[in-house]
């Protein structure tokens, strides 16, 4: 009887970072890489209009998560959609292209000794990777696979409220990812003649035309094979059958900050008293799987408009789909944060701690409305997070959802930057050209918010930005998860490449910095990062070192998707 099918790589998850890394290691067309992503391959009008992304979440494609309840949103549970196919969430996010602050990559090197991350070392890795249809060097390149453009369509009030918060004291910047950050101005895209360009489009399609590529859809994988301390492979299921698949140098895991943890600790692999807890016995006590969750939440504030149409009420029809369909132009090209732009709050900052999203339409409760009147929504986002939450399983069965708690406000300094960002959204408001478009509040109910209505306001309405990181954290620390190498801590053979990794989270939306994970893992899998040596040992944890409990396993845990 045959063994199990064997492979040089098995790349866990077909996303933002997976689909980069799996594409890049197939360009040695003498190495064999599996790809299984747990989702369908990314098809249909929702997943390549821009302004559609929003039917996406809660839809089928999504894996619909949620957080435990939170104090900090007054105990109401928060949904945090994922998208559930190739291309992982770069097929369902806004698509706006922003990569961070240097400093924020230069911190994870400074505080968590992860050398060769500093943005210095990953700014060319950004560069590759990009075909940026206006700007060049030194910040920005021109013939990668990602493709990243001005708009096709930008909205008169968000032009408007660019033009008011330079009026209320703002710079003006038409390069978030240049030389400054702050700023205000209209955000570029990862799309391609007014479509989505997600890494399914820009990685995965052209490099499955190689024989030595194989992706697997619909395949779910439920553990990582572990033998004497080492990852041989996968189990997965696909087709209501279980697999068992090999890998002769590295398994890697790319399910974003999510799945990928969960996959550890259903493999033994996590803080050991929790595992205990769930009835899986531990091969590894790595108390940091699952620790240092965060996020950045976001509190819409929404005011009613005239004289000017809105982004849904008058132009999600027929009409404009089949313009779209023709041209690749109009409102449906619009990603919904056409722009906005970057603030300290406070002085004494390393960079941004409030990011600005602009959406000229209601756009709140996660989802782009449809509403009945005409909106405008500034998003307010805190990008500086100081509270860290966890990850935890509710229990040894993979078909259950894991307990999120990002702790969202725990920490002070994190709801006074967001109030601060919010009352200066308010004053934007009142400045021209834009207060001639508002009619007044539609959410917060007044314009002069006292300190009370002001926090019920922020714990009523925030959400996720679809941004969770930091589960599998990178560093040299007994904390950290992953080496900057992305090796697992005590146990060969397995890495994890994705948002996972991240000990500190990015000043701005994370599906950029994400696929450069990506680029930097396929790098150090083909030796050309830093020189391989042995990944850091630990200790055994107590019990027999044979994987996870032996009942049989069911379905297959949630391991697709990626970073938004």
């Amino acid at each position: 009887m045959s063994g199990p099918e064997s492979f040089d790589h098995v790349v866990v998850g077909a996303g933002s970072a997976g689909a980069t890394l799996a594409a890049r290691l197939s360009e040695d067309r003498a190495t064999r890489v599996l790809l299984l992503e747990a989702g369908p391959p990314a098809a249909g009008a929702a997943t390549r209009v821009p302004a559609a992304w929003a039917n996406l979440l809660s839809s089928e494609w999504d894996w619909r998560q949620r957080t435990v309840p939170q104090p900090g949103l007054g105990g109401r549970v928060d949904p945090w959609p994922r998208m559930r196919a190739t291309g992982g969430c770069s097929s369902m996010n806004g698509m706006v292209y922003v990569r961070g602050n240097r400093a924020d990559y230069d911190g994870w090197q400074r505080d968590h000794g992860a050398v060769g991350w500093s943005y210095r070392d990953l700014l060319p890795l950004f560069v590759r990777s990009e075909a940026n249809s206006r700007l060049g060097a030194p910040f920005h390149g021109r013939s990668g696979p990602l493709h990243v453009e001005d708009r096709r369509y930008t909205h008169e009030v968000v032009d408007a409220w660019i033009a008011a918060a330079r009026a209320a004291g703002m710079p003006a910047n038409d390069d978030f990812n240049g030389a400054d950050q702050l700023g205000v101005g209209r955000y570029q895209v990862t799309c391609r003649h007014g479509r989505r360009w997600s890494t399914a489009d820009a990685y995965l399609t052209p490099a499955r035309r190689r024989p030595n590529l194989v992706v697997r859809t619909g395949a779910l994988v439920t553990r990582v094979l572990l033998e004497r301390g080492r990852a041989t492979g996968v189990a997965y299921l696909s087709g209501g059958a279980q697999h068992a698949v090999r890998a002769e140098r590295e398994v890697v895991l790319c399910g974003g900050a999510v799945n990928s943890p969960q996959l550890l600790m259903l493999s033994g692999i996590g803080p050991a008293d929790h595992l205990r807890e769930v009835g899986i016995t531990p091969v590894v006590d790595l108390p940091g799987v699952g620790a240092n969750l965060h996020n950045h939440p976001s509190t819409p504030v929404v005011w009613r408009t005239r004289g000017t149409p809105d982004l849904l009420v008058d132009h999600a029809g027929t009409r404009e789909l089949l313009r779209w369909r023709l041209t690749g132009g109009g409102p449906l090209t619009s990603n919904g944060p056409e722009g906005g732009g970057f603030l300290e709050t406070r002085s004494g900052l390393e960079g941004p701690d409030v990011q600005f999203h602009v959406v000229p339409t209601g756009a709140y409760g996660h989802a782009l409305r449809a509403p009945e009147v005409r909106m405008l929504t500034v998003a307010v986002t805190l990008v500086d997070v100081a509270s860290r939450g966890t990850l935890r399983l509710a229990g040894a069965d993979p078909r259950w959802r894991p307990l999120l708690d990002p702790a969202y406000f725990r920490e002070r300094s994190d709801l006074a930057a967001v109030e601060a960002g919010v009352r200066r959204a308010i004053e934007v408001a009142h400045e021209r050209p834009l207060a001639r478009f508002v009619a007044g509040p539609h959410l917060h109910g007044s314009d002069t918010l006292d300190d009370a209505a002001l926090h019920e306001h922020v714990a009523r309405w925030s959400h996720t930005l679809f941004h969770p990181v930091g589960t599998c954290a990178m560093g040299v620390s007994e904390a950290a998860v992953v080496d900057p190498q992305l090796r697992v801590r005590g146990v060969q053979g397995l890495r994890v490449a994705d948002a996972s990794v991240v000990p500190r989270i990015v000043r701005g939306n994370t599906n950029a910095p994400v696929i450069v994970i990506g680029e930097r893992a396929a790098d150090l899998l083909r030796g050309e990062g830093s020189p391989p040596t042995a990944p850091p040992a630990l200790e055994p944890a107590t019990g027999p070192a044979t994987g996870p409990t032996t009942r049989p396993v069911g379905a297959a845990p949630r391991t697709g998707g990626g970073a938004r």
